[in-house]
């Protein structure tokens, strides 16, 4: 049985808040694992970039969307563990 994911295994952002319903698979199958803004036709968007990188992006983000800083650095502190960046 497949894993389901309730959040992006590149970003943290809940599946369930993409307005494109996830990211793509290159045979242009929904992707169970990651979102949109992370992943389209079966390729990372942006695939050089480290898991710091990606936490001061999403970081930056919420903070733009209102969110303060601490609370910001607080969820974007988990974004290592997931999925795309456990083997880095």
């Amino acid at each position: 049985m497949e894993q389901t994911y309730k959040i992006c295994q590149s970003c943290a952002m809940p599946l369930k808040k993409d307005p494109q319903g996830g990211g793509t698979e290159a045979d242009g199958s929904k992707s169970i694992r990651y979102c949109s803004y992370c992943y389209q036709n079966g390729a990372f968007l942006a695939p050089d970039w480290s898991v710091t990188q990606m936490q001061e992006f999403c970081k930056t983000k919420l903070k733009e969307m209102g969110m303060p800083g601490f609370i910001a650095g607080f969820l974007t502190k988990g974004i290592s563990k997931l999925e795309r960046w456990k083997s880095n």
